[in-house]
C-alpha cells in the first residue's frame, strides 16, 4: 500500500488533537470517558457502516486518530474490545437485528465488552474449548470457565466461544454467543493478580448463564469461522497506536541510559540503536500491510515482530538501570501492594508479550503451514 497523509488527513488529525487537548484527562472515570468519546462521534471510525452515531473516516484518518490518542493524556480505553473486535465481526457476520441492537450502544460508549475465548488448557490452542452451551427453550445455558479475560470486571457483555454440539471435537460444533454479564449467581469474575501487582485480567466462571438464541452470531455450530474472523481484526490500526507508546517507552529507556552513564557501554549503545531501527521497520511493515494484505501470514509476522521487540526493550530497561533496577520499596511486604517504576513494570509485563494474543510458537506454525506450505505439525508433537 502506498501510504501517505493528505491535507484532509492532516486537518482531521488537527481536529482530533484539538478535541483531545480540550477533553482528555487521565483522572476521568473510564466509563464516563467512553460516553464522552461516543457523544463526540469518535467511536467506530473504522466501521464501514455509519448511522450509529459514529463519524466516517478514511483509513489514514483512523491512523491519525489512533496516533493522536496514544500521544494524549487520555485514559486507557475500556471500549476498544467492543469497538475494534466485536463491532467489525457483527458487521461481517451478524444479522441486521444484531447490528441494530449492539452497534449503537457500542458507538455511544454505553455498553462495554470482554472476550470469552481462552480457557485453562485452551489458550493458544483455541480449538480445545470445553465451555458448553446447551439449548434450553429460546436460548442456551452456558457452563465452563474462561481465563485471561481483559476488562471482565467492567464489561456489560461478553462474546463467548462455546461448544453447542456435545459430541463435537476441535473446531467443529462451536458457536459464538453474546452473553450479558449481569447474571448474579450465574457468572462470577475473579481478578488475576500479576507480577506487576495489578489485575488487568480475570477468570470468568459460567454456571448456567443464559444467552438468547437470536444472539448467536453466524449460526449455531459456525463459531470457529466467526472467531477466526474476529482475530483478523485484532491487528489493525491499533498496531500503529501501540507503536507510538513503544516509541515513548524507548525514549524513556534512552534517557535513563544517558542519566546512568550506561550509554557509554558500546554494547548497550548498539542495543539502543537496534531497538530504534527495528521500531522504524515495524512501523513501515504495519503501514504496508494496513490496507489489507493478501499475505495470510502478515498478522503473524507483525505479532512476532512487536512481541519480541517489546520484550527485549523490557530487558534493556533493566540493564541500563544496573543493580538499582532489582530494588523495590523498603517497606514492601508480601501482604501489601507494591509500587514499580516504569522500567520495572515494562520488564515484568513484557514477559507475557510472546504468549498472549497467540504465542510465538503458534505464529510460527501459521507462517510455516499457511504461507510456506510446509507439512502440518503432527498432533501431540512437542
Amino acid at each position: 500500500m502506498d501510504f501517505g497523509f493528505s491535507e484532509e488527513d492532516e486537518a482531521f488529525r488537527a481536529e482530533a488533537r484539538s478535541w483531545l487537548a480540550a477533553h482528555a484527562n487521565p483522572a476521568t472515570d473510564r466509563r464516563t470517558w467512553e460516553r464522552a468519546l461516543g457523544k463526540a462521534g469518535w467511536i467506530g471510525l473504522g466501521w464501514p457502516e455509519s448511522g450509529h452515531g459514529n463519524r466516517t473516516a478514511t483509513l489514514t484518518q483512523q491512523v491519525a486518530w489512533a496516533e493522536e490518542y496514544a500521544r494524549s493524556p487520555a485514559p486507557p480505553r475500556s471500549g476498544h474490545i467492543g469497538e475494534n473486535l466485536l463491532a467489525p465481526t457483527l458487521i461481517a457476520h451478524g444479522t441486521d437485528e444484531q447490528k441494530s441492537r449492539f452497534l449503537p450502544p457500542i458507538a455511544a460508549g454505553e455498553e462495554l465488552w470482554c472476550q470469552g475465548y481462552s480457557e485453562p488448557g485452551a489458550g493458544s490452542d483455541l480449538a480445545g474449548v470445553r465451555t458448553a452451551a446447551v439449548r434450553e427453550g429460546e436460548g442456551y445455558r452456558i457452563s465452563g470457565q474462561k481465563i485471561w479475560t481483559s476488562l471482565a470486571h467492567e464489561a456489560d457483555w461478553c462474546f463467548v466461544l462455546a461448544r453447542t454440539d456435545p459430541g463435537s471435537r476441535r473446531h467443529h460444533g462451536l458457536s459464538f454467543l453474546l452473553v450479558p454479564m449481569d447474571q448474579p449467581g450465574r457468572i462470577e469474575v475473579r481478578p488475576i493478580r500479576q507480577m506487576t501487582g495489578t489485575s488487568d485480567f480475570n477468570e470468568v466462571f459460567f454456571d448456567g448463564a443464559y444467552a438468547r438464541a437470536e444472539h448467536v452470531v453466524g449460526g449455531e455450530g459456525r463459531g470457529w469461522r466467526v472467531a477466526m474472523g474476529l482475530l483478523g481484526f485484532e491487528r489493525g490500526v491499533s498496531t500503529l497506536a501501540q507503536q507510538v507508546g513503544f516509541a515513548e517507552e524507548l525514549a524513556s529507556v534512552v534517557r535513563v541510559a544517558v542519566e546512568t552513564g550506561a550509554v557509554g557501554d558500546p554494547v548497550v549503545r548498539e542495543r539502543l540503536v537496534r531497538q530504534w531501527a527495528e521500531l522504524r521497520t515495524m512501523r513501515r511493515h504495519a503501514l504496508r500491510t494496513l490496507g489489507g494484505s493478501a499475505d495470510p501470514g502478515a498478522p503473524s509476522v507483525a505479532k512476532l515482530l512487536w512481541a519480541g521487540w517489546h520484550q527485549r526493550l523490557g530487558e534493556l530497561a533493566m540493564q541500563v538501570r544496573g543493580a538499582a533496577a532489582t530494588v523495590g520499596p523498603m517497606d514492601w511486604s508480601p501482604s501489601a501492594p507494591y509500587e514499580l517504576d516504569a522500567g520495572q513494570h515494562l520488564f515484568l509485563f513484557s514477559r507475557a508479550d510472546t504468549v498472549y494474543g497467540g504465542s510465538d510458537q503458534v505464529q510460527r506454525t501459521i507462517i510455516a503451514e499457511r504461507v510456506l506450505g510446509l507439512p502440518r505439525e503432527p498432533k501431540g508433537a512437542v
